[in-house]
């Protein structure tokens, strides 16, 4: 909403893993993990497991959410945050009040939305998952062209989607500002 030096680079940081294809952030990700880092008086290096896991994963999701609240925040009309200050609120009341329940719906929506993408992945989990970590698509992925576990891998599937269709709804109702948090 404010502008500052830099701005349209931060912007294009924030989207730039999710218009990268899956292999080269895929990539990029596992030669940072598998770096060490010397911050002085300690190394510091993250490896391949959980933690490189989550990190990989906020990398790309973390766009979706982005994008929900900015394309929220420009809907809104600044003179709700001009009317908050006329009145003597503070920045942190402003937020508390004003802002959060306006961004709150895509908020949810862009978490929605991202772990949607997130459970979708499998380039990037391949990449920066440790040895012993297999997601559950990678595990379908792995068995789809076993005949012994078709069955196992179909009720996997359909029960995917069944979770994944109110979820959907439930974003796409969000986005809309469908659902409404605060009282009339």
């Amino acid at each position: 909403r404010y502008s500052f030096y830099g701005k349209n680079t931060v912007s294009f940081l924030m989207v730039l893993p999710i218009a990268l294809p899956g292999i080269v952030t895929a990539v990029a990700l596992q030669n940072s993990f598998s770096r060490t880092i010397d911050l002085g008086l300690f190394d510091f290096r993250i490896g391949f497991g959980y933690h490189s896991l989550v990190i990989a994963h906020a990398t790309f999701c973390i766009v979706v959410a982005y994008n929900n609240v900015v394309a929220r925040l420009r809907r809104s009309s600044p003179n709700l945050l001009e009317a908050s200050a006329d009145l003597g609120a503070h920045g942190t009341q402003t937020f508390r009040y004003i802002t959060f329940p306006l961004v709150r719906s895509a908020l949810l929506a862009g978490g929605i939305l991202a772990f949607a993408l997130s459970f979708d992945e499998i380039v990037v989990t391949t990449f920066t998952a440790g040895a012993g970590y297999e997601t559950l698509p990678q595990w379908i992925f792995t068995r789809i062209g076993r005949s012994s576990d078709v069955t196992l891998v179909n009720v996997m599937a359909t029960f995917v989607m069944v979770v994944s269709i109110p979820l959907a709804w439930l974003a796409q109702r969000l986005s809309d500002g469908g659902l409404m948090w605060t009282k009339e």
